[in-house]
């Protein structure tokens, strides 16, 4: 192959550039609507009220104003912020150990194991799957006024264990990524059903398992529809506490007749605590969570 050869399949075709200069717009559109947003949701923090106003959108404040800002915000209805996150914290997790509990052992269920009803109770779990959640919150107001947990812990937490995706997940990596000639082994050796499952299907499926609690968290952790309608008081967790916090700024709100003012700077050192948590675990957890989304991508 000559070096014209090579340099006419080098070259570029106006098309090409077209089509390159074209891709580049797109994502620096999407960097600019995504990115700058949250730059300046971290600075803004660090300003007063009037340096967030009449400043630059993306010149930083000081540390100072920062811890006063922060000061400002557990200051807040006698501290009731860190309340809020702490209410989060207890429904969140709760959650997850019992989504855990039940989702694994169902997803394992429906892979591996042959019962009466089994695809009947498969294709319930997906449909459920796909019904928005905002559609069954009023189904589950009414049954848990029923059995009177309107305003208990209860309400909030039993929901948000109810999470068919994660019996989804599990069932398609036990299904794809668990050899069962490794579980039939096992069953030959003598070893029972629940021994099987504990001793060799749990440790491998620690991806998936990390897979369905990352997601777990974070929808319980940022709904905010159902426990506004279940919930009250001291008991509401930090997602709906931002919606009390917004009706104390005057910004949005001119007509605030609360003793205490909720500056805009306060309001979005609030927003980044409230999603702060998600964002940790995730750092911690992506290599589990990058294995979980790509453990069911093969065959046996």
């Amino acid at each position: 192959m000559t070096d014209a050869t090579l340099r006419r399949r080098r070259a570029v075709t106006p098309g090409q550039w077209i089509g390159r200069a074209l891709v580049a717009i797109v994502l620096l559109s999407f960097i600019a609507f995504f990115i700058v947003p949250i730059i300046w949701l971290i600075l803004a923090p660090t300003k007063s009220n009037n340096q967030l106003l009449l400043e630059g959108p993306f010149s930083f404040g000081s540390i100072d104003q920062l811890v006063a800002n922060w000061n400002e915000l557990f200051a807040f209805g006698s501290g009731v912020f860190a309340t809020w996150i702490g209410n989060s914290v207890f429904y969140s997790v709760t959650a997850l150990i019992i989504t855990l509990i039940v989702s694994v052992p169902a997803g394992y269920a429906l892979a591996l194991i042959e019962f009466k009803g089994r695809r009947l109770l498969l294709v319930t779990t997906l449909i459920v799957m796909l019904i928005p959640n905002t559609a069954l919150v009023l189904p589950i107001f009414l049954e848990l006024s029923a059995v009177r947990l309107i305003g208990s812990p209860l309400a909030v937490i039993l929901p948000f264990s109810f999470f068919p995706f994660g019996v989804y997940l599990t069932y398609i990596y036990f299904s794809t990524a668990i050899s069962r000639d490794l579980l039939n082994a096992a069953r030959i050796d003598g070893a029972g059903e629940l021994r099987v499952f504990g001793k060799i299907a749990m440790p491998l499926a620690t991806p998936v398992i990390a897979l369905v609690g990352f997601f777990s968290f974070v929808a319980s952790w940022n709904n905010y529809f159902l426990p506004f309608l279940v919930v009250g008081g001291q008991k509401i967790p930090v997602q709906v506490g931002l919606s009390n916090l917004l009706a104390n700024v005057p910004a949005f709100n001119p007509t605030t007749a609360s003793s205490i003012v909720i500056q805009l700077p306060t309001l979005a050192l609030a927003t980044l605590l409230s999603v702060a948590p998600i964002l940790i675990i995730f750092l911690f957890a992506q290599r589990f969570l990058v294995e979980g989304m790509t453990a069911g991508g093969t065959k046996e």
